[in-house]
């Protein structure tokens, strides 16, 4: 794997570039091997992405590519850059032979098709966005010294329902292998026994020195919560900052049929 380590300029195709990395390991932390209790996507936006027409004029598009989460693996994100970078002075007859060449690049790598979209870099879908429901990060609560944990998660009053979308900006995880810091927000919504906020905000607030991929640590997330107050419905999204032009959405959810959020203006 060539995170964490120095590594020159491809400047030519490099599909050998890719690195997948197994769910399991990730997964088998959180006892959700086998039958996996939510369906989603990682919703990734690529906002460095280059080609060169027949021509050899440059063409420039920010992809939008969608990965199941069901999925065997998820790609490692400076092997993705890596990989699209090497694209970046290749010439190709049309768009459609550079969505056909990453979706089957892609596919090989995670184990299952994907989706892909290349957008003009002003397509209004590329608009930042806000969060529904109640912001959480004016609560008062100190920064747990210990890792996120289910039984940090209080739930209210016993028999109280509530069906609640939450939000906070104040996610940071860090990356397993280099140890730096991955800023995100993170959108809750549910049905469910009532959780008692301040307890959800110093739960998310613990996974600031918290080592672990985006996809987990949102898997994590949902797991522990369903764990705690059962809820009838649960959709969890989280929103990281770009880095190295990419950023990555995680959504987990009870419901397959639920998609994505669009991305936020912090990203």
């Amino acid at each position: 794997m060539l995170l964490g380590r120095q590594t020159p300029v491809v400047d030519s195709y490099a599909p050998e570039l890719l690195y997948p990395i197994p769910r399991a390991g990730g997964r088998a932390a959180i006892d959700c091997e086998a039958a996996l209790p939510f369906s989603g996507m990682d919703l990734w936006h690529a906002y460095e992405m280059s080609w060169l027409d027949g021509n050899g004029k440059p063409v420039v598009r920010v992809g939008r590519v969608t990965i199941p989460a069901a999925s065997p693996n998820l790609v490692e994100s400076k092997s993705f850059k890596l990989y699209l970078n090497s694209l970046n002075n290749t010439r190709f007859a049309s768009e459609d032979e550079v969505a056909a060449l990453i979706r089957r690049d892609i596919a090989g790598v995670v184990g299952s098709e994907i989706g892909l979209e290349l957008l003009e870099p002003d397509h209004p879908s590329l608009a930042g966005g806000h969060l529904a429901g109640h912001c959480l990060d004016e609560l008062l609560v100190a920064v747990p010294d210990a890792e996120p944990s289910a039984d940090m998660l209080v739930p209210c009053a016993p028999g109280r329902i509530a069906e609640e979308q939450l939000y906070t900006h104040l996610l940071r995880s860090l990356c397993p292998v280099t140890g730096q810091p991955d800023w995100a927000s993170v959108w809750i919504h549910y049905r469910g026994a009532a959780l008692d906020h301040s307890s959800l905000l110093r739960y998310i607030i613990a996974y600031r020195r918290h080592q672990e991929f985006h996809e987990q640590c949102v898997e994590r997330m949902f797991c522990d919560i369903q764990a705690r107050v059962a809820p009838e419905f649960l959709h969890i999204q989280a929103f990281y900052t770009r880095r190295g032009g990419l950023d990555i959405n995680p959504l987990r959810s009870t419901d397959p049929a639920m998609r994505p959020l669009p991305r936020l203006n912090r990203q």
